[in-house]
């Protein structure tokens, strides 16, 4: 069945507001600075090296001095943000090809801004300061994991690209987004030790999980500094987002909305989901995040220069401040979004079955048994507008209805089968902020073991 996209726009007088912007949202976009960019790009690369391996004792050069820089602005951009360093002893790795020969402190720089209506909600904005450089064989750069490190990690490696150009997206944030208030609490957070296995990231993730934090979001950035690769092809207006499998995980829900909210604020920029959890056989700080079951995607430019990455010439004049300038400006509206929007509506509920609370779903046939019903359940917000439910085909990438219903608790879509489509549901506020979909997404038949005899 081919479902065509319709918006219904009758019900309640707040829908002028929906799929509109929100000005503060646009004003956030706007105060992105492009020299502010520079000029950090600029003063990573002036570290030397970055390397997790490289000296954290050396006031100007070394991977102790990035982060006490990095810890340092963050405390400078406003009273608001809660600065620590998230910090770990490592131990050595003892595997081939080990990036961590020996016993390390690994430093990830967290800078805080609370939320006031849900604090305990949290979107978080990242990216990995650490740098590394690789020579295989012929002295080309490798992928992770072919050759060890070969030279000093106290020599020469500037990662502009990989990965100051995330680091500069979430400072930037952090500058930006700082000077005013949101429901949720926003966290940006530059990883260390991202190039030796994901190892700052997996830290904090398993951290997040065992604390029982709400991480609603983790839009994580890496390698958005290209906009032309090696093969000279170039684009300059499009940026990939990652996410990992299946069709409606919380991480594919998320890069569904970053492609519309990042469009939707800014029009520049296409926003290209690709369906898989990272490029080919890599991975990225969003990765241990999906792993802990919340939802995590990777900005990453689609045009990657792997001449460059990962070798002494991962320098400011091989890499692209206004694409970046511009990727920042597509995270700082999807956080934005999310960080003022409404909390995600439930769509199942817990339920007796054998003396065990089992999830069901709350999607039913109706009456008739050949209509889709939908419920849903959502806490009381002082200035939710209604809900939206969204309707596609099994085989369809993206929503293709989406229907406004107001402040309705559930919804009945007459003759249509819940078989052969996907539902969701969304919250949205009076000023047009949108929830991320609640998908109802079917519970798997649980394996059963038949004895015989």
């Amino acid at each position: 069945m081919r479902v065509c996209f319709f918006v219904f726009m009758a019900v309640g007088p707040c829908l002028g507001q929906y799929k509109s912007v929100n000005p503060q949202i646009t004003k956030i976009v706007e105060s992105v600075s492009e020299q502010r960019i520079i000029e950090t790009l600029k003063k990573l690369e002036g570290f030397g090296t970055r390397n997790l391996l490289s000296t954290q004792t050396d006031p100007v050069r070394g991977i102790g001095a990035a982060r006490q820089w990095i810890y340092n602005q963050f405390r400078s951009y406003s009273p608001k943000l809660e600065v620590t360093y998230d910090q770990y002893k490592v131990k050595k790795i003892n595997e081939p090809n080990s990036r961590v020969p020996r016993d390390v402190d690994l430093y990830n720089v967290v800078a805080v801004l609370p939320g006031k209506v849900h604090p305990q909600q949290r979107i978080i904005i990242s990216g990995h300061y650490d740098t590394l450089v690789l020579k295989g064989p012929t002295g080309n750069s490798t992928t992770a994991g072919e050759t060890p490190p070969s030279g000093d990690p106290n020599g020469h490696e500037p990662g502009v690209s990989d990965n100051a150009s995330g680091t500069s997206c979430v400072m930037e944030l952090a500058r930006v987004m700082s000077q005013y208030e949101f429901d949720k609490t926003i966290v940006f957070i530059a990883f260390a030790g991202e190039e030796e296995g994901l190892i700052g990231s997996t830290l904090y993730a398993a951290k997040a999980k065992k604390a029982e934090q709400q991480i609603e979001a983790v839009l994580n950035n890496d390698i958005i500094g290209f906009e032309a690769s090696g093969s000279g092809r170039s684009d300059s207006r499009r940026v990939n987002v990652f996410s990992d499998d299946p069709a409606d995980s919380p991480s594919r829900t998320l890069a569904r909305y970053a492609r519309e909210i990042g469009e939707r604020y800014v029009p520049m920029m296409k926003v290209d989901n690709v369906f898989r959890s990272d490029r080919v056989s890599r991975g990225g700080d969003h990765t241990p995040f999906s792993l802990e079951g919340y939802a995590g995607v990777r900005f990453s430019s689609p045009q990657e220069n792997l001449a460059n990455e990962h070798t002494v010439t991962d320098t400011f004049a091989n890499t692209s401040p206004g694409y970046i300038t511009r990727v920042t400006k597509v995270n700082g509206a999807v956080a934005a979004s999310l960080a003022l929007a409404p909390k995600s509506p439930a769509v199942s509920e817990l339920v007796e079955r054998n003396g065990k609370k089992t999830p069901r779903l709350l999607l039913t046939r109706g009456a008739s048994r050949s209509d889709a019903v939908l419920k849903w359940k959502h806490e009381a917000e002082s200035d939710l507008a209604g809900y939206a439910v969204v309707v596609r085909s099994t085989t369809a990438p993206y929503w293709e209805r989406d229907v406004f219903v107001g402040k309705a608790n559930e919804y009945t879509f007459s003759d249509l089968s819940i078989d052969e489509l996907v539902f969701g549901v969304k919250a949205v506020d009076k000023d047009g902020n949108e929830s991320l979909v609640s998908p109802y997404v079917p519970v798997g038949r649980p394996k059963r073991v038949i004895e015989t005899y």
